[in-house]
């Protein structure tokens, strides 16, 4: 157990949230993303389409410092929960609707998640889960739904 923890803050509407990682069960899935974390990113979130109240954040390539395919599955679950932070690494052409690599950080709000995709049911690493300030970030991620793409900063707590 570590008590490195990350923050992912509305850059717009200067509302932020504590992640606390999951150092127990994801241990190399946060090593990475702590590793990756080393300079805060601003990156747009977006709603995703399949797996209800999630919203989905691309990891910029300048972070993109470790390879996603040496990490093993770790604390995988399908049914997330509010709260919960998953990693998700998609190799190119994995999808027939989207070709493109994507290095994805997401984050489920509410309930009723699911890691459900175009493929089918989706196992995910869930690294982490935020501890504080819930509630008015599901507020913000609700807002994704209506208005659109909203810049994110996620980074260490030091």
């Amino acid at each position: 157990m570590t008590d490195k923890n990350i923050y992912l803050k509305f850059v717009e509407a200067d509302v932020k949230g504590i992640i606390s990682l999951y150092w127990d069960t994801a241990p190399k899935t946060c090593e990475a993303i702590w590793g990756a974390l080393e300079k805060p990113i601003q990156v747009p979130a977006s709603h995703a389409i399949f797996s209800g109240p999630e919203i989905m954040m691309g990891l910029p390539e300048e972070a993109r410092n470790f390879d996603p395919t040496s990490l093993p599955p770790e604390n995988q679950t399908v049914l997330p929960e509010p709260g919960d932070m998953l990693w998700f690494y998609q190799p190119k052409n994995f999808f027939k609707i989207d070709p493109d690599e994507f290095w994805e950080i997401g984050m489920f709000y509410g309930v009723g998640g699911r890691t459900f995709g175009p493929t089918g049911w989706i196992p995910c690493t869930y690294f982490g889960n935020m501890s504080e300030g819930l509630d008015a970030i599901a507020e913000q991620c609700r807002l994704i739904r209506k208005e659109g793409l909203k810049t994110v900063e996620i980074g260490r707590i030091v």
